[in-house]
């Protein structure tokens, strides 16, 4: 299960796709996802526990202690791009994402690995992917809409990080400014009932022929 031989090229089912975040030439994260369909202006990847990303020592931290200094840490390492990534293990939930071409958020439809059950809806705000030669490159701004998996309700979730982004300088006016557009869009989908949230996502689970996917040598470095 080989990746396309180029950026731009559509990704075959099972494939792996590497969803990074990049800023200042850095690799912030980096997570190998299988393809599950690709028009070549939407992608659907997926994501299961077992698979090992490369992710900020500040969040992982965070996440086996508890820590929440860690996390507000890691915001200003990554202003600074002094940040240091090890390996993690993704755990708990099976996770499938949808990502567009232009669009400043992507969505994450969350369930039980066991059940199937789901659990969540994010819609995560970010710069616009980038497809690369391994994948697709973009920055999470912090900011998401968790919805409800009926579509019934939705509430913000981590704007307080989103402003300390703001004041720390790496996500820009310019920034800023699309991603108010995007909010409004966003929500103005979900009242709708168009676009993505048109019907509650169904169910998905890896095939079980599929092998955990790994990251490529060189997917901790900057490159397209």
């Amino acid at each position: 299960m080989n990746t396309p031989a180029g950026p731009g090229a559509r990704f075959e089912s099972g494939t792996t796709v590497v969803r990074r975040d990049i800023h200042l030439r850095k690799v912030w994260s980096a997570q190998p996802h299988r393809a599950i369909s690709d028009t070549g202006t939407l992608l659907e990847i997926g994501y299961w526990p077992g698979i090992s990303a490369l992710a900020p020592t500040t969040w992982t931290h965070a996440l086996r202690t508890g820590d929440d200094t860690s996390r507000k840490d890691g915001l200003a390492n990554l202003a600074a791009g002094t940040w240091e990534l090890e390996p993690w293990a993704w755990r708990h939930t099976v996770l499938r994402s949808r990502f567009e071409t232009g669009e400043w958020f992507s969505l994450h439809h969350f369930q039980d690995p066991a059940t199937g059950e789901p659990l969540r809806l994010y819609v995560n705000f970010e710069r616009p992917a980038v497809r690369t030669r391994i994948g697709i490159d973009t920055l999470d701004l912090l900011v998401d809409l968790v919805v409800e998996p009926d579509l019934s309700s939705a509430t913000w979730k981590d704007e307080d990080e989103y402003a300390h982004g703001r004041r720390l300088g790496f996500i820009t006016d310019a920034d800023h400014r699309s991603v108010e557009q995007a909010r409004e869009r966003a929500l103005g989908l979900l009242q709708d009932r168009a676009g993505p949230f048109a019907d509650p996502w169904p169910a998905w689970k890896p095939d079980p022929a599929w092998p955990l996917p790994v990251l490529p040598n060189g997917a901790g470095q900057f490159l397209r």
